[in-house]
């Protein structure tokens, strides 16, 4: 009898170590980067007087604060826009003011679920002007915090007269 029982137990072990090795391999799923890894630019900032600020600057989409507008995530998942966080024109120029030292403002809407870029360096577009953006040479049709940087793209802030 207790060689039947070794005999069946030698069996099924047998019999399930080849249905495992036989058995196609289960794919895992393979770790994607997230789509918030750090990106390098060109950031530039164009007041009506001339150049205030250019250079490369290493960006991720982020929580900003203005102390106009307060805190508030801005990294491309701003009205829908992206379905993950991602590096975005605004949280560029917020990078740009923080790691080379100079001040900006926005006015926070609810509404867009976005920043107005009011002023930059102590530049303001008042009643007159707008900081208009654009990323390769076109202007963005979304916000600053929903619109979706790549690496090397060209970011520019650019103060424009009505």
């Amino acid at each position: 009898m207790h060689r039947t029982s070794a005999r069946r137990s030698l069996i099924a072990a047998t019999a399930l170590g080849l249905a495992l090795a036989s058995a196609p391999a289960v794919a895992q799923a393979e770790s994607t980067p997230g789509t918030n890894a750090p990106v390098k630019v060109t950031l530039t900032v164009q007041g009506p007087d001339g150049l205030l600020f250019k250079g490369k600057i290493r960006t991720r989409g982020h929580e900003v604060t203005t102390a106009t507008g307060g805190t508030h995530r801005c990294d491309g998942t701003n009205g829908g826009a992206n379905p993950s966080a991602v590096p975005t024109p605004t949280a560029a120029l917020d990078d740009a003011a923080r790691k080379r030292h100079f001040t900006w403002d926005g006015t926070w809407y609810a509404s867009f679920d976005d920043y107005s870029v009011d002023t930059i360096k102590n530049v303001s577009g008042g009643g007159s002007a707008y900081w208009n953006i654009s990323v390769n040479g076109t202007s963005t049709p979304v916000g600053g915090c929903q619109f979706k940087l790549n690496a090397g793209d060209k970011v520019a802030f650019t103060w424009t007269a009505f």
